[in-house]
């Protein structure tokens, strides 16, 4: 899986180091099944396919005619999911997931922007992941704009309001019973946001901190995940289904490397050696299933002698 804010740009790696014996490469939005990119190296042309579906990856796709990589600019929701890339007997997919992260305050209106214009399909929804719960819903043919905020013991009573033109979700007066984890689904699509409460922390240089899970224990089948939010990347996770802990250190030019160790019972997490580069903000998911069993965020800064 790729992560990525709206607005930022994506590079999906062939892994290729060079085409020159293959005959053709393509790249494809699998959810359409529409070739967006192609290499014919034997005719050595390299095309990008950027108006098809109506013109939503316009000006946004650069094919490298060195190594097949394909980047994609300035993404948007529309921009977000499945893409496979084929050449000759190697295929490989890659799912683009668009995150969005929002810091909130007690009392504050928070609004969770859908990145649309106009409202165009049939069928939007918004849900809080814990405990995937629906809590509002725009079915446009019917014209009927639905919250559900008497749901979850009803934290979000009087508190949600849907725009009508554009599907953006507005959740006032906040409280730490509204942070977590938000889906937008519109058709296969989807943006999460995350809805964050930070937890300050600060370190000084050579030192080591632990960002606490707040657990004493992680349920079977739970699937942790770490991720560093300033570049939106997975750091640590686990496998439950494998039992399998990976800390994913080598990520962001290898800033990690040999500094993460991931707790196997309680979740938490421990950075060694701190540098400056590590300062930022860092998001803690517990996932069983669809259900969002618990949700942290740590803002650590980092101080010298």
């Amino acid at each position: 899986m790729k992560l990525v804010s709206i607005g930022d740009s994506v590079t999906l790696n062939s892994d290729l180091t060079e085409i020159m014996d293959k005959d053709w490469i393509h790249w494809r939005f699998a959810h359409e099944n529409t070739l967006i990119a192609e290499i014919n190296v034997t005719a050595d042309s390299v095309t990008v396919y950027d108006d098809v579906l109506d013109g939503r990856f316009r000006d946004r796709l650069k094919l490298d005619n060195q190594t097949a990589s394909l980047t994609i600019t300035n993404v948007r929701m529309k921009q977000a999911g499945l893409y496979q890339l084929q050449c000759g007997r190697l295929l490989k997919t890659f799912f683009l997931s668009i995150i969005e992260e929002i810091p909130m305050k007690e009392g504050d209106t928070v609004t969770l922007n859908s990145d649309l214009t106009e409202i165009t399909d049939d069928e939007i929804q918004w849900k809080f992941r814990r405990g995937n719960t629906l809590i509002a819903k725009i079915n446009k043919r019917a014209d009927r704009f639905t919250v559900y905020d008497d749901v979850l013991d009803g934290r979000f009573r009087d508190r949600l309001k849907l725009d009508k033109q554009t599907g953006s979700l507005f959740v006032t007066n906040v409280t730490t019973e509204h942070a977590g984890a938000y889906e937008l689904q519109i058709n296969r699509m989807s943006i999460n946001y995350f809805l964050a409460v930070y937890d300050e922390i600060s370190v000084k240089e050579g030192d080591s901190v632990t960002l606490n899970s707040g657990r004493t224990e992680i349920i079977k089948f739970e699937m942790i995940m770490w991720l560093y939010m300033n570049e939106v990347t997975f750091i640590a996770q686990t496998e439950p289904r494998h039992n399998n802990i990976t800390v994913h250190d080598d990520v962001l030019d290898g800033r990690f490397r040999d500094r993460l160790k991931l707790d196997n019972q309680t979740g938490s997490l421990t950075i060694t050696n701190i540098t400056a580069k590590h300062a930022g903000r860092y998001v803690l998911l517990i996932e069983r299933g669809p259900i969002n069993q618990l949700f942290k965020a740590f803002r650590m800064s980092v101080y010298s002698e």
